[in-house]
This record gives structure tokens, sequence and C-alpha cells, in this order.
């Protein structure tokens, strides 16, 4: 059973029926005994940091998914979702993260040439790291679908992949059983499910 997180942020739909497709037992929950039953967890999250970890930190889960990742179970961080896993974010002000990854979310228009867009928005490829079991259905290069104006800055032992826009932003990441994806794995066609499927079976 893969528990996604419900805590009023993130497009739940698109997640749970990509999930369903390639043969998983879903549950959308708010609840920490599931998280706690479950066999992996997904935070997903779109919008804002601070105001997505306000309502992360006010439902109760926190703790939870602190607990469960300590114990060694699969989490995984899909956008908003992955960049909360960190210590700090600096999207308009500064906000705490689960600190489950080291490191802090920052614009990117801090590190990209001013020419380009904000947001980052569309399909862009991978570039491969450090290995990562979420990849071994996966070859470098394959296209991802992007939509962010933030970034995870971080130890390079931690990222997995990352995506050149203008500089190498980071795509993904991974501390032990903890994973991030800035990318979106529910809007990435077949590369995405599959991702998704590698995950299922860490």
């Amino acid at each position: 059973m893969i528990a996604i997180v419900n805590y009023g942020v993130g497009n739940l739909f698109s997640l749970e029926s990509s999930l369903k497709a390639i043969g998983h037992d879903i549950i959308i929950t708010s609840e920490p005994d599931d998280l706690r039953s479950a066999d992996r967890i997904i935070l997903p999250g779109v919008g804002a940091f601070g105001d997505a970890a306000e309502k992360l930190f006010t439902s109760g889960l926190v703790q939870s998914l602190i607990d469960e990742a300590r114990k060694g179970k699969p989490l995984l961080g899909i956008c908003l979702g992955m960049q909360l896993l960190f210590t700090k974010s600096y999207e308009f002000g500064e906000y705490d993260g689960l600190n489950l990854i080291p490191g802090t979310v920052c614009a990117i228009k801090n590190v990209i040439p001013p020419s380009l867009k904000i947001p980052q928005m569309g399909w862009n490829s991978l570039n491969f790291t450090n290995k990562s079991e979420i990849y071994s259905r996966t070859q470098e290069n394959s296209y991802v679908y992007f939509v962010h104006s933030y970034s995870a800055f971080c130890d390079e032992k931690y990222i997995t992949a990352t995506t050149d826009y203008g500089a190498a932003l980071t795509a993904s990441v991974q501390n032990g059983n903890v994973y991030g994806v800035q990318y979106h794995p529910e809007k990435s066609g077949n590369t995405g499910l599959d991702i998704l499927r590698s995950f299922c079976e860490v």
C-alpha cells in the first residue's frame, strides 16, 4: 500500500491515476496511522513553500513522516513536496522544512541567465549525477515535466540528477530511503510512470 499525503496542497488526482495505472494500491490520507501502516509514502505539493509548510506542520503528520523516514520507509517528495524535505526555504521569507535532506530552497532567478523565463515550465532532460534506484528503468537525457521557480541547493552527494536551464538545477535528490524529484512524474508520460514504478520497488 502506498500512502499519498493529503495536507491540502497538491494535485492528488493525477498522481492517484498514475499509481493505479501501474497497478498499485493507494490511499490518500491525512491520518498518521495510515502513514505507519503503508509500505511507502509520497508527499506531493504545488504552490508556495510557506503556505504548504504551514498546512503540513498543522496537519499533525510531520512527526509521523519524520519517524517513518527514520525507520527506513521509502518516502518520495514530488515538486514542492521535494522542497519540503529540505532544511529551509527562502521563498517569500524564511521557512523551516522537514530537514530530512540538508540544504536550502532558493530562487532560480539567482543562478539562471536573465533572458530565461521564470518559472521553468515544460519538458527538460535529466542528467544523472549519482546512481539512484528510481532511475533503474530510465535512460539519461530522458525528458520530464517541470514547473518551478525555486530549486534545491545542497551537497552534491544528495543530488541524483540535474536539468540544464541556463545552469545545472537540481532535478532529483536522495538521502538513503528519502527521495525527491523536482519534476512531476505523474505528468511525464511513460518516463514518469517508469520512475514511479521504480520507486514502488525500492
